[in-house]
């Protein structure tokens, strides 16, 4: 989840009954979706000795103050272990990982029924998923071919807040509501609802 620290294990198994020695070397860059490199991250390097078909794993912690400033909106991390078996002329194994960071839920509740021109309440709750407080918070709400900026007041760290959003809808069937929370620290978290509008 997007705010908290990512923790990864990489498993090592020798499959033959020979000793081996392990050179693995980690690295972590925040990408685009394209897989172009944005930053790195991390990078760390260790050695395992495995015995006879023995099996070890190594802990990964990539915490958010790491990556936290390096995201794209794509919130995407690339993590390697190039594995190198030593004394066996440069056998050598590459272990890829993409890791898309989950966004902060925007929740959207709705009444049982909704009527055609009657006014009726949302409750659209937003959270800032973030050890640090975020500021200039904005909803913005797309509905019936009309968006609504919301400027909303500054979070906490990890707090949820909600607002009430009045509108009555001019016609029965679907309608689409999105919407779109953004602040100083991350942008474009989306929600999305289809409301069932009812006849009167």
């Amino acid at each position: 989840v997007f705010g908290k620290d990512i923790n990864l294990i990489l498993v090592l198994n020798n499959l033959s009954s020979d000793r081996k020695t392990v050179k693995v070397d980690m690295s972590a860059s925040t990408i685009l979706y394209t897989r172009r490199t944005v930053a790195e991250i991390l990078k760390a390097s260790t050695s395992v000795e495995l015995g006879s078909k023995q099996g070890k794993h190594i802990r990964v912690k990539i915490p958010y103050s790491y990556y936290g400033k390096y995201l794209t909106t794509d919130k995407r991390i690339q993590v390697t272990a190039l594995c190198e078996v030593m004394r066996t002329h440069g056998l050598k194994l590459l272990v890829e990982k993409t890791i898309i960071l989950e966004d902060t839920n925007i929740v959207i509740k709705l009444p049982r029924r909704i009527v055609v021109n009657r006014a009726v309440t949302l409750e659209i709750s937003y959270a800032n998923p973030l050890p640090e407080p975020v500021s200039r918070c904005v909803l913005l709400v797309t509905l019936m071919n009309q968006q609504v900026k919301i400027n909303l007041a500054r979070l906490a760290p990890r707090e949820r807040s909600k607002i009430y959003f009045e509108f009555t809808p001019r016609r029965a069937g679907p309608l689409q509501l999105q919407v779109d929370f953004s602040c100083d620290k991350f942008s474009h978290v989306k929600g999305f609802v289809t409301i069932a509008v009812a006849p009167s």
